[in-house]
């Protein structure tokens, strides 16, 4: 198929056109649906003179455009939650003193605050392990305040295996069921 010079070529402009269009084409406008029913509708009547009138029910959505839906529980438990096992409550009680050992205050302290009002056994231990650590603390802070008139070095034998060793016998007596306080310490956590 060979073109001749008469014919254009499909695709090409025509002699004395621009190579381009020099407008767009006019979009083409959408279509509009009819006027709704109740657009046409008459406005409801007012209220008798004798009734005083009737507020409009609340919006379907709740806040922000949410749904509004029916009282139901969270799914989080509220803040004093079920009852533990007697052998969970052993299991963190075991664990509040023995990771004194890693944590210092900051182990029992969280578990004191978790579980709060689920087991005395357990509220009671980890009140006791943290009791003790403030008081290791403080312990040490004499400890160092000493050390400057030697003192403190004597204090760093006795602070530094008391520190270690009261937490094991505690997590060998709370793991045993024995409700335990630590001897020498100051009950700021009651």
């Amino acid at each position: 198929m060979s073109s001749t010079p008469d014919e254009p070529v499909s695709g090409a402009p025509a002699p004395g056109e621009p190579p381009y269009p020099t407008e767009p084409p006019a979009p083409a406008e959408p279509p509009y649906p009819a006027e709704p029913a109740w657009a046409s509708a008459p406005p409801p009547p007012p209220p008798p003179a004798d009734q005083p009138p009737v507020s409009p029910p609340p919006p379907a959505g709740g806040a922000y455009g949410a749904p509004q839906m029916p009282y139901q529980q969270s799914a989080y438990p509220a803040a004093a939650g079920a009852p533990l096992s007697p052998n969970d409550e052993k299991t963190w009680s075991l664990a509040a003193h023995l990771l004194c050992l890693v944590g210092g205050f900051v182990a029992p302290l969280i578990i004191w605050l978790v579980f709060k009002g689920r087991g005395p056994f357990l509220e009671h231990h980890a009140k006791e392990a943290l009791n003790f650590q403030i008081t290791v603390m403080i312990a040490w802070v004499v400890t160092i305040i000493t050390a400057f008139i030697l003192i403190g070095f004597v204090l760093m034998l006795v602070v530094l295996p008391w520190m270690i060793v009261m937490p094991i016998i505690a997590a060998v007596k709370a793991s045993s069921g024995e409700w335990y306080r630590y001897p020498l310490t100051i009950r700021f956590v009651n």
